[in-house]
């Protein structure tokens, strides 16, 4: 426990049983965190300007277990706390300097699911995550952490939550529902955990540095970190102005992958099955007549991988909240498939493990303002093991083997960037 002080006694119950952190205890103990928290706050999607002097002022943190609606209770406990988000479409107020800047929100795509109305069944690789975590944060002075030794890192070797022939029947499985006319396209990821030694907070803030993390930080909690490296947007709202931009269709960052990329057709069906979704999920919330798709199928770089990326916008209906944006598009629709729901069901059906941190939301809320980032090129702590993620989307056209190499592909950055090299 950070700073030596229980918080046992600090702590309040709020909504469906689920414990908060009131104000003191962000003034009095500092947050709670899996080693000691660094001196400035690295969340995802943070105004740069003001990283270096948020201080948390109250947090929630919410499990599955829990009950209740995570989406409803993200917006009531931010409500209670000086940051209304039941109207996305008023204009952002001007930025004070002192107190409420805005929040961290993160949910799981297990969260996401049961927003769904999906349930997960797999269980959980890194129970010690909650499934909600919102984090308040005001301006303040940062407390210098004590220069200290840093202690030796080791990794050791990564486990996969299933072999590469498993990996591949799954990839099986998936088509032989597209073809009985289950799905047109289900997202499969794996997960794989290695053990570590020392502090994790330093490799995972590495994994937030490397090049095209639109989404890079960190967030921490007791007993668990999440590190993000994501390019993808999962939806952005800035005065009523929606934004997804979802990827789809990877190759090496090779002038000879990048010719791929763009001459797949395999690549560019899958990619426009999921533009479609995105344009039907922000159409549940839009003004009618306003979603259109900008830069469609761009090719972009994120570390040593093209990746294919489209912009979907709208304007947000009259009285749009949070609570219904996060219902309207978690789970993200690159990392599920479609239609959605049956999607997911497979997803429950073929997948051994859960989700963990990855495939969710995460990044920086405020009034008039949301930038949410897909957590994928993601990883996790607990206290004794580093996770990751890492999949891609199945259609008819999709080769097993390849599918299982696409994977391996987009996971070797991270988990190199994990061991320091």
């Amino acid at each position: 426990m950070a700073h030596g002080k229980s918080t046992e006694r600090m702590r309040k119950v709020g909504p469906y049983g689920v414990e908060t952190l009131p104000e003191v205890y962000a003034a009095s103990s500092g947050p709670a965190t899996l080693v000691d928290a660094p001196a400035a706050v690295d969340v995802p999607a943070a105004p740069a300007a003001c990283r270096g002097t948020l201080t948390e002022r109250a947090r929630l943190q919410w499990r599955l277990g829990d009950g209740g609606d995570p989406a409803a209770l993200a917006e009531e406990f931010l409500a209670a706390h000086g940051l209304p988000l039941h109207d996305l479409t008023r204009p952002a107020p001007a930025h004070h300097d002192t107190r409420g800047c805005g929040a961290a929100l993160y949910l799981s795509a297990a969260a996401g699911a049961h927003l769904a109305g999906v349930p997960t069944t797999a269980p959980e690789p890194t129970p010690a995550l909650p499934d909600l975590t919102v984090v308040v944060y005001d301006h303040g002075h940062t407390r210098p952490t004590p220069p200290r030794p840093p202690a030796a890192w080791w990794l050791g070797p990564w486990t996969e939550s299933w072999t590469p022939r498993q990996h591949a029947d799954a990839v099986d499985a998936v088509r032989a529902a597209i073809g009985r006319g289950d799905v047109y396209q289900t997202n499969l990821v794996g997960h794989a955990a290695a053990r570590y030694t020392g502090d994790p907070l330093p490799a995972l803030s590495r994994l937030g540095a490397l090049p095209g993390a639109r989404y890079g930080g960190v967030l921490t909690g007791d007993g668990w970190a999440i590190g993000c490296a994501s390019p993808e947007t999962l939806v952005e709202v800035t005065d009523g102005h929606l934004i997804t931009r979802p990827i789809k269709g990877t190759r090496p960052a090779t002038a000879a992958g990048r010719r791929e990329l763009l001459a797949s057709a395999k690549e560019r069906a899958e990619h426009i099955m999921i533009v479609d979704l995105e344009r039907n999920d922000l159409a549940r919330i839009a003004r009618t007549g306003t979603v259109r798709v900008d830069d469609l199928f761009a090719v972009r770089r994120w570390c040593d991988l093209w990746q294919a990326e489209s912009t979907v916008r709208a304007t947000a209906a009259d009285g749009l909240g949070l609570a219904d944006l996060l219902r309207a598009t978690c789970p993200g629709g690159s990392v599920t498939g479609a239609p959605k729901h049956a999607a997911l069901t497979q997803i429950s059906a073929l997948e051994p493990v859960g989700r963990g941190a990855s495939m969710g939301a995460l990044g920086w809320v405020a009034p008039g303002r949301v930038d949410l980032g897909l957590t994928i090129r993601t990883a996790a702590a607990d206290t004794e093991s580093l996770h990751t993620w890492a999949g891609g989307g199945i259609t008819w056209d999709s080769d097993p083997d390849a599918e299982v190499a696409e994977a391996a592909a987009k996971t070797a950055p991270i988990r190199a960037t994990l061991a320091g090299r």
